[in-house]
């Protein structure tokens, strides 16, 4: 299983909308390198619900349940897309400012790349966002 990161404007569509929906088609991204990173992405694999905007937060959990597929509302095939599932929501929103904070994060995309919609978290990234959601920084 491999972690993930997705990001997501809540006003167009936030975790909650995922919930509600059950399931969803994660579509929209065109970044090249986003989408070498929505290639490697499996079924069971676990993603950090990102809210981009006002918010700059970690808020959930999803869960990748499809292979990655041609995008069907594209006739582009070099866009894809995955079906993502709701997971949980985390105790508290993680945000950014803490992430930036945190050293163990100097390396990672969301602070060195921030524009990158889909990128891999690390186990021990995973981990350590799920202790500050616990904790209160």
């Amino acid at each position: 299983m491999s972690y993930w990161l997705l990001k997501t404007e809540p006003e167009s569509f936030s975790y909650d909308d995922l919930v509600r929906s059950g399931r969803e088609r994660w579509n929209g991204v065109r970044n090249f390198r986003a989408l070498k990173n929505m290639r490697e992405m499996h079924p069971g694999d676990q993603a950090f619900i990102y809210h981009t905007g006002k918010e700059k937060a970690i808020v959930g959990v999803g869960q990748v349940v499809s292979e990655p597929y041609p995008d069907p509302d594209e006739t582009d095939s070099r866009y894809i897309v995955i079906d993502v599932a709701p997971g949980y929501r985390l105790n508290r929103p993680v945000t950014l400012k803490e992430i930036k904070a945190d050293p163990a994060f100097h390396e990672w995309e969301l602070v060195t790349q921030p524009r990158l919609s889909v990128m891999p978290v690390t186990p021990e990234h995973w981990a350590r966002v799920h202790e500050m959601a616990v904790n209160n920084y």
